[in-house]
């Protein structure tokens, strides 16, 4: 099920400093793919991992990386991934993930949520677990995108804010888990990122609701703001680890208090 491309460029043949291998997933789209062109343009040899070979394949032609097919949630996927992504890996972005439907506990499709415990959770901790001998080489960064759902709860958000929230633990106790190997581990929790899918698959491709999610805010997050701090816990000098990161825009107090006038 797995397809490799290797294209012509690299980063290092672009210009400027390589820094190394890094691996992204759910780079097809969105955060996903604003960060493997981000870390492409920093001088990283970007490996973009995803379901949909096509996009992905675009995409690395257009960074100079290398497309890897590759649902997270598939063991055979995932060792494939691994062994593409080689023996000394600089930086792993997982970024792999979802939210499906907003319905409340009483009314809990429990099938969307043991999806999202699989991408969400299960996925991350899959690939990291795969990749660890790679990135424990050193010196190795892990970059783990939670959501702030997974700090406080709020109605009908209750399993997308579990599977958060157990993505992010997973990542605290990953931390202390490689304490004295040469790996940081941060967890960045965006806030309100519009983006071109994220909502609209929630909602179940119901424009009208994704698009609600956004009414009245003036300036939403993109994905090439997270991509952004993304970049930057990765550039930082190896001794400096960024335990936590929490990214909303202005406009967004909380979770459930937004500004809507805009």
């Amino acid at each position: 099920m797995t397809t490799e491309q290797t294209t012509n460029g690299t980063a290092s043949e672009r210009g400027g400093g390589w820094r190394g291998v890094a691996v992204v997933t759910g780079a097809s789209s969105g955060i996903g793919a604003a960060c493997a062109q981000r870390l492409s343009d920093d001088g990283f040899e970007v490996v973009l991992a995803a379901r949909r070979t096509d996009r992905i394949t675009e995409l690395a032609e257009r960074v100079g990386g290398r497309a890897v097919t590759c649902d997270v949630t598939n063991p055979d996927d995932v060792a494939a991934l691994a062994a593409a992504a080689g023996d000394d890996v600089a930086l792993l972005v997982n970024n792999a993930g979802g939210a499906f439907g907003m319905e409340t506990v009483e009314e809990a499709d429990l099938d969307a949520w043991r999806r999202m415990y699989e991408i969400n959770v299960l996925g991350t901790v899959a690939v990291t677990k795969a990749l660890l001998p790679a990135l424990g080489n050193g010196p190795g960064t892990i970059v783990t995108i939670s959501s702030i759902a997974g700090q406080a709860a709020y109605e009908k958000g209750a399993g997308y804010c579990g599977v958060k929230a157990a993505e992010s633990f997973a990542s605290d106790a990953l931390r202390l888990e490689l304490n004295g190997r040469p790996v940081r581990v941060c967890d960045l929790a965006p806030g309100m990122v519009r983006t071109d899918e994220f909502s609209l698959v929630r909602f179940g491709g119901d424009r009208a609701k994704a698009d609600a999610v956004y009414a009245g805010v003036a300036e939403p997050l993109t994905a090439e703001d997270i991509a952004e701090c993304v970049a930057w816990v990765a550039c930082l000098p190896h001794h400096v680890n960024i335990d936590k990161m929490t990214i909303k825009p202005l406009a967004q107090a909380a979770s459930y208090k937004v500004d809507r006038s805009g």
